[in-house]
């Protein structure tokens, strides 16, 4: 489920053109998000509380989705599953993001040599999503992160050098966005006011530009510090983030600013094409 769980249709831009946009479509697509990595089963409450859609029009789109092969129907708990389909979907992204591949071996051994975990992800409306995740044997600090799980774009290092990646106007559109997501769901982000989420993207630009990556020093989970630096997907002309984190008990900051950071770039630099 998204970290700013009660944004309409899971982060679409506010200014998207209601011509085109298809609404039942957009429903659909919030019931097969309300899952989350540790959901097996949903009910029709469960789809109702987590994307805010009445009982009924829940009820009309499982069933459209079960008879797609999108959700299976568990008759004796009355309660829904993901499908083959949404794991044919999943296969073949996966499939289809070559950086992956190329990204999965660089990524082990700095994981191993670091100790600690090193991350790629992408926007997920207004969160950050992970790809792939990689921890090394001697990392301790265990959150249970995979692919699939989001991370708020506000507090994590991956999501404030996505953000402070983007150009200025896309940077502005997205930050409305987010704040939009913000304003339906404060308790989300442990009740940060929005003045220091802010603050914290503005640090986060201003060490982008001075330093080309961010960080987040217990901001995002009290026990942990990141780091990030965005990483040119050519092959699909987009924009990833790759992170590196661990527990800030035995990893202090100085790590990450004087060895994880700069290991760091290099590994997106030759990922990208640029060492």
């Amino acid at each position: 489920m998204s970290a700013l769980t009660g944004a309409p249709a899971h982060g679409v831009s506010p200014s998207h053109d209601e011509r085109k946009f298809v609404t039942a479509l957009a429903r659909g697509l919030e019931l097969l998000r309300a899952f989350g990595p540790d959901d097996m089963l949903l009910g029709n409450r469960d789809f109702a509380a987590r994307t805010g859609l009445p009982k009924a029009t829940v009820s009309r789109l499982a069933y459209t989705l079960t008879e797609l092969g999108y959700l299976r129907y568990d008759v004796d708990l009355g309660k829904y599953a993901l499908d083959a389909g949404v794991l044919a979907l999943g296969y073949a992204f996966l499939n289809g993001t070559d950086m992956l591949t190329l990204a999965r071996p660089h990524m082990r051994a700095l994981a191993k040599e670091m100790g600690c975990s090193i991350s790629l992800g992408c926007r997920e409306g207004v969160d950050m999503m992970y790809l792939e995740t990689i921890r090394s044997d001697s990392a301790h600090l265990t959150l249970g992160l995979t692919a699939g799980s989001r991370l708020s774009m506000l507090t994590s290092s991956m999501g404030r050098v996505y953000l402070a990646a983007m150009t200025p106007t896309e940077r502005e559109t997205m930050l409305s966005d987010l704040h939009d997501a913000y304003d339906a769901n404060p308790a989300a982000l442990r009740n940060v006011g929005w003045d220091a989420l802010q603050s914290g993207v503005d640090k986060g630009i201003e060490s982008y530009k001075r330093e080309g990556l961010c960080y987040s020093f217990r901001e995002w989970h009290e026990g942990v510090n990141a780091v990030a630096v965005p990483l040119r997907d050519i092959r699909q002309n987009r924009w990833l983030a790759i992170s590196c984190s661990g527990p800030s008990s035995s990893i202090p900051d100085a790590v990450f600013r004087e060895e994880i950071g700069p290991r760091l770039k290099q590994l997106a630099a030759r990922l990208s094409g640029n060492a």
